[in-house]
């Protein structure tokens, strides 16, 4: 496809405007002179229109378009000429935009071929067209790689509602590409899994992982610092203003998790450091934060969780003295980590099932923490005491047989209390999961104590985090998961 630069259409325009009426003999020689690249330059923006106006007939299946005019000679049907012609068009002007990608020496390389600005401004108001995927794709992955700016910016807005609102489809790194060049897009593709995960569907409690993962987020924040950056920003936002919503606090700790399997499965040399998606955090707690339990000895997990409550407790200190704007900052930076990285909160509470009581308070603070960050009125003191008594009433419910009716009360009252369900939900999953009673105990005690809805919804979200975290583990034990699915499906159905 022939090009028209932008310079191209200024010097005319401008030789259009001191032309004008004039008839001087300097300006008939200047007209006389220019006259062969005048009608190159019309030549050009013919065949740029003829070809944007094919496009159009070919989509367009009314009377009197391209398909209609030529079945006659053509011997097949309109519907069929319509579809091979289409495709034949699309697929000549893809490899023109591909052999010219080839001609690039490097991904910084400047792009000099304007035709690709051209092309995209004819497919502007052609994005919905299924047939039209394979073009759009090329002319976004010859963008990257060419480094410049070359698209048609209508295109690229064009482009991008249509795939937010699902009436285009592409490869997966063509979406990625796309996010790289709108901020729109990524943002509604971060709401879109927020939303789709809010809307609290039955199926994303027993498959968040893979939606997430489906999502493309979580290996695109890999390759791309700002694509990470900015769909943790989304979150961190929304987490602020709904921080006790445990299916959003879910999707933050998948996604993240997510996201460092693909950062840690990069090779080095293409690795950027942790630091850089983590700016807003002191540094000492990235190491103990970011590693995953898999990869720390199951006998130093306590030791390890130990550090890391010694860790957030330094930096709770500066609020709890009554401390400036920066303390509560750095209080909340620290604890949305710890939300990101809620695994090993998980890996506290599943220690906790069979902790001794004197290994138990850095457990119980680490938990607290979690579900209640701020020292509002000085209450850590009193929510971890909450805590601790929540602990032993699972612990004599779960480990009595029959399971004493005043255990059973107390944990009732204690999910009914807004300051203590989540709290008290996260510790009763992990009871039922890994302690080692028969599961016909477990069911009975669930049926007896999870018994509205609301609270079976966020008892599912806790599971659905607990599962995502077994399912990364580097060793399976097959009577957990199986205790997991029989809690899963006694919810469900009940």
């Amino acid at each position: 496809m022939a090009a028209v630069s932008e310079t191209d259409v200024q010097f005319w325009m401008a030789k259009a405007l001191s032309w004008g009426q004039a008839t001087s003999c300097s300006t008939l020689l200047d007209t006389s002179r220019h006259l062969d690249y005048l009608k190159s330059f019309l030549q050009q923006v013919l065949l740029g229109l003829q070809q944007m106006n094919m496009l159009c007939h070919l989509i367009s299946e009314e009377d009197g378009s391209v398909s209609h005019a030529t079945v006659k000679h053509a011997g097949s049907s309109p519907k069929r000429y319509h579809s091979e012609a289409l495709q034949k068009v699309v697929s000549l002007m893809t490899e023109e935009v591909i052999k010219s990608c080839e001609g690039l020496p490097k991904t910084s390389a400047r792009c000099s071929n304007e035709n690709i600005h051209t092309m995209s401004t004819a497919c502007a108001a052609l994005v919905t067209c299924p047939q039209m995927a394979p073009l759009i794709g090329a002319l976004l992955k010859h963008s990257m790689l060419c480094g410049s700016s070359c698209l048609n910016q209508e295109f690229i807005k064009e482009v991008s509602k249509a795939l937010i609102s699902k009436r285009l489809v592409l490869e997966d790194e063509a979406v990625v590409t796309l996010w790289c060049l709108s901020p729109t897009c990524l943002e509604g593709a971060a709401v879109s899994l927020l939303e789709s995960v809010l809307s609290d569907h039955e199926s994303m409690t027993q498959s968040l992982d893979k939606h997430v993962n489906d999502s493309l987020l979580p290996q695109a924040s890999a390759d791309y610092c700002h694509i990470f950056l900015t769909v943790n920003e989304i979150y961190r936002n929304v987490l602020t203003e709904i921080d006790e919503n445990l299916a959003l606090r879910a999707l933050v700790q998948v996604f993240t998790a997510c996201f460092l399997q693909r950062v840690t499965g990069q090779k080095p040399q293409d690795r950027l450091p942790l630091r850089a998606f983590f700016p807003n955090v002191t540094p000492r707690l990235l190491s103990p934060l970011l590693t995953a339990p898999s990869e720390v000895p199951r006998e130093a997990w306590l030791d390890h969780l130990s550090w890391i409550r010694s860790l957030l407790q330094s930096v709770t200190e500066n609020e709890e003295a009554g401390g400036d704007v920066r303390a509560y900052e750095s209080v909340f930076e620290a604890w949305f980590l710890l939300v990101q990285c809620g695994y090993w909160v998980d890996t506290a509470v599943e220690l906790l099932v069979l902790a001794v009581p004197e290994n138990a308070e850095p457990l119980l603070w680490l938990l607290t923490f979690f579900h209640h960050p701020t020292n509002r009125g000085h209450q850590r003191s009193q929510q971890t005491a909450v805590a601790k008594e929540a602990w032993t009433h699972l612990r004599i419910l779960f480990l009595t047989r029959p399971p004493p009716p005043s255990h059973l009360g107390a944990v009732k009252e204690l999910l009914s209390s807004s300051l203590s369900t989540n709290l008290t939900l996260h510790l009763f999953s992990n009871f039922a999961i890994f302690s080692h009673g028969p599961v016909s105990i477990i069911t009975e005690i669930t049926d007896k104590v999870l018994t509205e809805a609301a609270v079976k919804r966020r008892a599912l979200w806790i599971l659905a985090s607990i599962r995502c975290r077994l399912n990364s583990a580097a060793s399976r034990d097959d009577r957990v998961h199986s205790r997991l699915r029989t809690l899963q499906d006694t919810l469900l159905q009940t």
